[in-house]
């Protein structure tokens, strides 16, 4: 009997598969350039047997055999760089929202290098800036890399008051600590009072006058690489739940090499990612199309990428593409 698989997120010569059925001919295996599944490919590619990268097995799943293969309908480019506009305006607006104290907290998830921070770090200088012309303490901060957890306590009582926003970027490390993890779950708790207790002794508490206990009536924003729904640990997903339970989750649904390609040219075209270089349009191109044809190659696709091949642009005009080549790909 033929077995047949829904691929969720995957791809094939750099087109993307999403949502899509096939019958199956082999479940994931491992290569050597990732995992892949292999599946029959007629109606949409016309192969009958082609391997579909895919990151995981939580990537596709077995499906009842269907009246014929379904296809989804593809996005064309503008279609997908108008959805990751909608996403990134949508995340501008939340943000402001948690700074004015109308929403509480927000989880932003999405893979690294594509922006997630930099909006939000715009919003927050705003916020302080006003507070700074008018002689008032700044009551939002960026915390960026690992926080322990008495750290993350004193963090969290520093920007306790109404309105304040601490926001805590690329400290996955603190969704792998219980501590940690019970502390922002009183942060983020739905009730009217959030008391936020530290009940160990603590030296460094005594010393700088911090309460072994406050109640936090600020706001949290989360940015974060991880997908948490795809966690490993059962224990480390409840724990993932109840956190998302209390905040507003927004998934930037980067999630294929063909998304990230298409926000780098998005942010292109608000002329914001070359602002630096003074590039004509012809060179800006020239770099989207070399990070394009080499997506596979390079060390990573992102904005950061992107800065770093126009860095080689400016200074190396005749010679950038093979110092691009040596620098920026991986070795084969």
């Amino acid at each position: 009997m033929q077995a047949f698989v829904k691929i969720k997120s995957g791809s094939y010569r750099n087109q993307e598969v999403r949502d899509e059925v096939f019958p199956l001919i082999k479940q994931f295996q491992l290569g050597s350039k990732g995992g892949y599944i292999t599946v029959d490919g007629t109606g949409r590619f016309g192969k009958d047997k082609i391997r579909v990268t895919v990151a995981s097995p939580t990537d596709y799943e077995l499906v009842e055999a269907p009246e014929a293969p379904v296809v989804a309908s593809q996005e064309d480019d503008e279609a997908v760089i108008a959805r990751i506009a909608e996403r990134f305006d949508i995340l501008d607006d939340m943000t402001k929202a948690v700074l004015n104290g109308d929403i509480r907290a927000m989880i932003v998830a999405g893979p690294p290098g594509i922006g997630k921070s930099y909006g939000i770090e715009s919003q927050l200088e705003k916020a302080n800036l006003f507070d700074q012309i008018s002689g008032r303490r700044v009551k939002s901060e960026m915390i960026k890399g690992t926080a322990t957890a008495l750290g993350m306590y004193k963090a969290l009582y520093k920007y306790s008051d109404d309105n304040s926003v601490i926001v805590f970027d690329d400290c996955d490390s603190i969704l792998l600590d219980d501590v940690c993890l019970n502390l922002l779950k009183g942060a983020l708790d739905s009730s009217k009072k959030r008391r936020i207790s530290w009940l160990a002794d603590s030296h460094s508490l005594r010393n700088e006058g911090i309460p072994d206990q406050f109640d936090f009536k600020g706001g949290v924003i989360f940015i974060t690489n991880l997908k948490f729904d795809q966690m490993k640990s059962q224990k480390t997903r409840d724990h993932l739940d109840a956190i998302q339970s209390r905040c507003h989750y927004l998934d930037l649904t980067l999630d294929t090499m063909r998304d990230k390609i298409l926000r780098i040219k998005q942010i292109a075209r608000t002329g914001m990612l070359f602002e630096d270089y003074d590039f004509d349009q012809i060179q800006q191109d020239e770099i989207i199309d070399f990070m394009t044809e080499n997506q596979n190659k390079l060390r990573e696709v992102s904005l950061r990428m992107a800065i770093k091949i126009a860095q080689l642009r400016k200074s190396f005009p005749f010679k950038w593409s093979a110092l691009a080549s040596t620098t920026c790909m991986k070795s084969i």
